[in-house]
């Protein structure tokens, strides 16, 4: 993974200790909570309904054990004993004192973590495949120039003072494991007609209130050029979006209102007039980092035969382990998702134990999901029935990769001053009405994903989202979203239910689809084969 050089580490404990100055200040009453609330977004600190939260950023969703026990140690010192893993890849903290903000942010930078930019105006945390460099399925591994765009666009002045956030996310491989089309820009790495490594260029995605998958713009944008032109996309960004309304400020908008054609026509207009400011610096720096993430050492001659015998550990194999381009080796995801549990959220005591896994048996790598679950890239196939006794034992191992119970849901109304509803409670009852194992099974994929407000923190376009009713809450079911390479948006079925009646909705829609459903058909594939009708004929009579 990459490591900080004196440039990067100056960089950090400058913010810290300019932040530590407004803390203080803020704090002796010196500056008014307005005057604060732009300068704590820009170091990932919110203030939410009981306390504040912080943001880590965990850049392209890479991390290694001895930060994860720095983040167990923040837990305990200056948390609840817990953290709380999002669909951005990053964590949260959510009951952080005011006063000992500073000193979070001094001993994440010790090893080498910040939580800048993770909140307000500014280009957020960009993100990644959580399987990169051990896909076989990958053009390349996309973290080298996940890096090379982080520290291009940090503090860099036309990415600093945004009409509205701005999110990048990137793959290299036609599955879309990133969810890149719902993002502002979505870059696919591709290779060029001569294997030359490029870019499918997207821009223009995003949930929340006014939700769009993203439009190619740019079929094949050559690797060198990536730099000056996400600077003429922020430049065409910066000249037309919209800042006199918070609900029209984000790329996607302007994109829609200009329409996708003369959006990439600007674009490109534009790019014309600034891509020989880079030239070839990109490849060089490309080439420097890319030395930070070269494959570990993987052992030859690995065997790919395991020992199923054990019926629970071949539960979990066959729904949490995936193919890894080197034999003898497996990726394997660790869900943040047991019954009954909070999806997402890990405790302190958890997060040492992954750690210890994650530097014992991965090769001191951890990848926290887009879902909420974490990922050991490149465990020896030797080493699985090991790693699931050690999950077994901390409630770790629960085999439902992409089924009903692997839930996303958004903090909601117990923590967030923006929400209309609690999500954390109807991921819980769901969890519970669908708890046996071989009932999830037969109902196969099923993506279920809630957000207690309009702003899709939880990407409730393909799940449930929850609404504020006459001082009620309120929970509409969407349907035929995906975040996947077939990217798009569930459409509201119709009428809201409360907290009980939405578990029952639910059921009956998936007990509609098993009866619909034909040899191999996931939920969505029936839904878009079939249509709205029948279920909401099964829901609502």
């Amino acid at each position: 993974m990459y490591r900080y050089d004196t440039y990067d580490q100056a960089i950090v404990d400058a913010r810290v200790a300019e932040f530590r100055d407004q803390v203080a200040r803020r704090i002796a009453g010196e500056m008014t909570d307005d005057q604060f609330k732009p300068l704590r977004l820009k170091n990932g600190l919110y203030l939410q309904l009981h306390a504040y939260m912080l943001r880590v950023a965990i850049p392209y969703g890479t991390i290694n054990a001895k930060q994860l026990r720095v983040l167990a140690h923040i837990a305990r010192k200056y948390d609840r004993g817990y953290g709380h893993f999002t669909t951005r890849q990053n964590i949260q903290f959510n009951w952080i004192r005011l006063e000992d903000a500073p000193d979070i942010l001094a001993e994440l930078a010790k090893v080498e973590m910040h939580a800048i930019q993770t909140s307000g105006e500014s280009i957020r945390n960009i993100s990644a495949d959580q399987y990169a460099g051990a896909a076989a399925d990958e053009v390349c591994d996309p973290r080298p120039w996940a890096e090379l765009i982080r520290q291009y666009t940090t503090f860099h002045p036309e990415f600093s003072y945004l009409p509205r956030k701005f999110k990048i996310g990137l793959t290299a491989s036609d599955n879309d494991r990133a969810a890149i089309k719902l993002h502002d820009v979505g870059l696919q790495i591709v290779r060029g007609p001569d294997g030359e490594t490029g870019f499918r260029v997207f821009v223009g995605g995003g949930m929340g209130r006014t939700p769009f998958v993203a439009h190619l713009i740019r079929d094949f944008l050559p690797a060198g050029s990536i730099c000056s032109y996400l600077e003429a996309i922020l430049r065409v960004w910066n000249r037309h979006g919209r800042r006199d309304n918070i609900h029209k400020q984000r790329i996607k908008i302007l994109v829609h209102d200009l329409g996708a054609q003369e959006f990439a026509r600007q674009v490109e207009e534009e790019w014309q007039t600034i891509q020989h400011l880079d030239d070839d610096i990109p490849l060089k720096e490309y080439e420097r980092i890319a030395a930070y993430f070269t494959p570990p050492p993987f052992e030859e001659g690995l065997s790919d035969e395991l020992d199923l015998s054990d019926p629970r550990f071949a539960a979990w194999v066959e729904r949490n382990v995936d193919a890894h381009k080197q034999p003898g080796y497996a990726i394997a995801t660790i869900s943040l998702k047991p019954l009954g549990g909070i999806p997402g959220d890990v405790s302190a005591d958890q997060i040492d134990l992954i750690a210890d896994l994650a530097e014992k048996y991965s090769f001191d790598d951890l990848r926290p999901t887009h879902a909420q679950n974490l990922v050991l890239p490149h465990v020896r196939k030797a080493d699985l029935y090991a790693i699931w006794q050690a999950l077994d034992a901390a409630d770790l191992a629960t085999a439902n990769l992409d089924l009903i119970s692997d839930i996303i849901a958004c903090p909601g109304l117990d923590y967030c001053s923006l929400a209309n509803t609690r999500s954390i409670p109807l991921a819980q009852k769901l969890t519970e009405r669908f708890a046996d194992p071989a009932r999830q099974l037969d109902i196969g994929e099923l993506k279920l994903k809630i957000s207690g407000c309009i702003n899709a923190c939880g990407h409730r376009h393909i799940g449930v989202l929850g609404v504020d009713r006459k001082g009620t809450e309120n929970f509409q079911l969407l349907f035929g979203g995906s975040g996947a390479e077939d990217a798009s948006l569930g459409k509201i079925i119709g009428p809201g239910f409360s907290e009980d009646g939405v578990v029952d909705a639910i059921e009956r829609a998936v007990e509609k689809y098993r009866d619909l459903r034909t040899d191999g058909e996931r939920f969505l594939d029936t839904y878009r084969r079939v249509g709205s009708d029948p279920f909401k004929e099964a829901i609502y009579g």
